[in-house]
């Protein structure tokens, strides 16, 4: 099984810790791009107009430093660095010592930096969301749509890919034809007084604890059906939906956080 998450926004800059080193990032295939993305960043975040550049507010400056010091910058890991109510929900640091090695093989971040991240992978502390479109590198997505596919497939093998991505970052690759049996994207639907929608929060917080369960149980679940029972056998109310070109939608159903 893969779980692939969506980065968080905001993230918690390491105090200390070595430079950044591409070449230890788990998935070497996207290095190339990755040097790329990079340089282009920190060239960009130097420009007089790389706050608009970025979608920065005044009171962001910090944030055009970090890029600026991506280079140099201290390095932590990456389950310690992204931050936010996914993140917090899911809580890798509390982790039992089983679920931590699952999540080492099992989950992996989308990144507009460094396409794919690992939990352990030591990274530093960056500023740019997967929307955004850089002078002479062009639109993020589009820089990882060519690559993401096959570090995605080779981490797969043969087992299931719960997409757990948010829009933005679902276009930097989406699965082909012949992976749909194996893939299951997982929307999470506030329900109140009898009308269901999808609020931002709700989303984020129910997520990381799904993954969260799916850690500690330990179960590896083939198919979007198979996860589908896994996720009501742990107290979850799951509704499949039809299944598509891209995969099978299950729809999660909560009525607080």
């Amino acid at each position: 099984m893969l779980i692939l998450l969506p980065p968080s926004e905001g993230k918690t800059a390491p105090a200390r810790g070595k430079p950044l080193d591409l070449a230890s990032l788990a998935h070497p295939g996207l290095t190339d791009v990755r040097r790329r993305v990079l340089d282009t960043l920190v060239e960009v975040s130097h420009r007089e107009d790389a706050a608009e550049l970025l979608g920065l507010g005044h009171t962001q400056t910090d944030l055009l430093e970090r890029n600026r010091r991506l280079e140099t910058a201290p390095t932590a890991r990456a389950d310690r660095v992204y931050t936010g109510v996914l993140f917090d929900a899911l809580g890798f640091a509390t982790l039992s010592p089983a679920a931590r090695r699952r999540a080492t093989g099992r989950v992996a971040v989308t990144s507009s930096v460094f396409g794919l991240v690992r939990p352990t992978d030591r990274i530093p502390a960056y500023r740019l969301s997967g929307d955004t479109s850089l002078p002479g590198l062009g639109p993020v997505a589009g820089a990882w749509r060519a690559v993401l596919g096959e570090a995605i497939e080779e981490s797969l093998g043969r087992g299931l890919l719960v997409d757990l991505r948010s829009g933005t970052y679902a276009g930097f690759w989406r699965p082909p034809a012949t992976l749909a049996r194996r893939v299951a994207t997982v929307r999470v639907l506030h329900e109140a007084g009898g009308v269901r929608k999808v609020v931002s929060h709700f989303n984020k917080a129910t997520k990381g604890r799904i993954v969260r369960a799916l850690l500690e149980d330990g179960r590896d679940p083939r198919t979007p059906a198979a996860l589908a029972d896994v996720l009501r056998d742990l107290g979850w109310k799951v509704e499949d939906g039809a299944p598509t070109p891209r995969g099978a939608q299950l729809d999660v159903v909560v009525d607080e956080v």
